[in-house]
């Protein structure tokens, strides 16, 4: 099993940053993978981003290229996604998600935290 706890959502102006944090507990292994997904209101969850466990392959949804960056610290089991230059279509539930190797579904989720930017 594998314990995933989100932290760092808010309320934030257009414009503005934040940073989500997800730290990762229980069997997670040495090789796992890392992701974002949100969840607009009346929306489907959408993937946002992804980190492999070393750090090299990051991948990103086009609609956060350039603005988003994702991070991992491995010592703290923890990953981090810096949003800079948020607007309000960015607004929803941030998930973060593990999978326990490269190519393999998402097994376990997060609780979300909610992300709002005002216009």
């Amino acid at each position: 099993q594998v314990q995933l706890v989100e932290s760092g959502g808010g309320l934030v102006q257009a414009g503005g940053s934040l940073r989500l944090s997800c730290a990762a507990s229980g069997r997670t292994g040495s090789s796992y993978v890392m992701g974002w997904f949100r969840q607009a209101p009346g929306k489907e969850r959408e993937f946002v981003t992804s980190i492999t466990w070393n750090g090299v392959n990051r991948y990103y949804a086009d609609s956060v290229k350039g603005r988003f960056t994702i991070s991992r610290d491995n010592a703290k089991s923890t990953v981090y996604l810096q949003m800079n230059s948020l607007k309000p279509e960015d607004t929803a539930v941030y998930y973060c998600a593990f999978a326990s190797q490269v190519a393999r579904p998402y097994d376990y989720w997060g609780q979300g935290t909610q992300v709002t930017v005002s216009s």
